[in-house]
């Protein structure tokens, strides 16, 4: 009677594992650029948020024959400008969780940055996977958005891009 030994010799095993070896090496690095790109995206987009929040509220102090000073307003977890907080919060409940700079000019605003977690983001946006620079800082995305909105190319990073 002859036996039959079942399974996989030492040599297939280690084919099949220099395999994966070759896909993860491959994938990793693509799959970390698509959170950074999702980070960055969601700063974006709770920058527009805050913008057309800060918008609104202007709308409806302008009823109330009030208005944002021109300049620029700070949010952070412990800096409130202008007691802006009480405005804006019936139309962005999140803003005392956010760090974020919105640009006000003639009682409108016209640009915002935004901090996530370690990336920036800005509306009108002017950051990407592919332009964030290792720079970046609230500051100056907010800069680039007030540039960009305003027509000018360059930044204070001097990257722009969307």
């Amino acid at each position: 009677m002859k036996t039959t030994k079942k399974g996989f010799t030492l040599i297939e095993l280690i084919v099949v594992i220099a395999i994966i070896g070759v896909l993860a090496a491959i994938l990793v690095p693509s799959m970390l650029g698509y959170v950074k790109k999702s980070k960055i995206q969601g700063a974006n987009s709770t920058a527009n948020t805050l913008l057309k929040a800060v918008n609104s509220a202007a709308t409806d102090m302008d009823e109330d024959d009030e208005s944002f000073d021109d300049g620029t307003l700070t949010f952070t977890k412990t800096v409130d400008s202008a007691g802006a907080k009480e405005y804006i919060r019936p139309f962005f409940s999140d803003i005392d969780s956010v760090d974020a700079q919105v640009e006000i000019e003639n009682g409108i605003a016209i640009a915002s940055a935004v901090r996530s977690g370690k990336y920036f983001g800005s509306f009108p946006a002017v950051y990407s996977a592919k332009s964030y620079p290792d720079n970046a800082s609230l500051e100056g995305a907010l800069t680039d958005a007030i540039n960009k909105a305003k027509g000018t190319s360059t930044g204070s990073t001097g990257s722009t891009g969307g």
